[in-house]
């Protein structure tokens, strides 16, 4: 889908511990990590080898500032170097003119187990876990009437007079994973496609 024609790394280098020997450092899974990585690398395209130094340099020339908040989903915690590495081989922007990001977080099942280790009121240990909910495989995209695409989480039985084996189905938003409903009618539901992720929505950094 993209030819790529080279890569541009900024490399690592291993700690050793101090007073250690040089040749230690080949000891390190990072050293033996990137070095397998580069070979690989070096299979499908040209590869250029930048230090942190080089791509501090790179930024500070442009102006541009790198967050130190891990934890953020910003631009410019995660993504400025990069630009700037891929800036510095095309020779192209001053600066960056897409700072939208989408969010991939990955769903968490709970594995089936026969029933909860604690049991509840009445000594009912109830069923708890699964990847299926009433028919839908768990995290599956789907149409629902009222609230429109989401995905699939748990299910309950909700029996009825009329349906003594009726199920429902809850219901969550692939934006922030907040539960929409508890209470869906499996029927309610189109499917769509499966999924094991959820995206959130499109941030962009002014």
């Amino acid at each position: 889908m993209f030819p790529v024609t080279v890569f541009v790394v900024e490399d690592i280098k291993a700690s050793t511990w101090k007073g250690a020997r040089k040749h230690n450092v080949m000891f390190s899974p990072s050293e033996v990590g990137k070095k397998w990585f580069y070979s690989e690398l070096e299979k499908l395209a040209r590869l250029e080898i930048k230090t942190g130094m080089d791509t501090y340099e790179l930024r500070q020339s442009l102006g541009l500032k790198k967050s130190k908040n891990k934890l953020s989903n910003k631009f410019d915690a995660h993504c400025v170097d990069s630009w700037v590495l891929a800036n510095w081989y095309v020779d192209g922007l001053e600066l960056p003119n897409n700072t939208k990001l989408i969010e991939v977080i990955p769903l968490e099942f709970h594995r089936r187990q026969l029933h909860r280790l604690q049991h509840q009121k009445g000594h009912i240990r109830p069923r708890y876990g699964g990847t299926i909910s009433a028919g839908f495989k768990r995290g599956s995209i789907v149409k629902h009437k009222k609230f429109g695409i989401c995905y699939i989480g748990g299910w309950q039985e909700s029996p009825t007079k009329k349906d003594p084996n009726r199920k429902t189905i809850s219901l969550h938003s692939l934006a922030t994973g907040k539960r929409l409903t508890q209470n869906a009618i499996p029927s309610d539901c189109k499917f769509k496609a499966y999924s094991s992720w959820r995206t959130s929505n499109v941030i962009k950094i002014a």
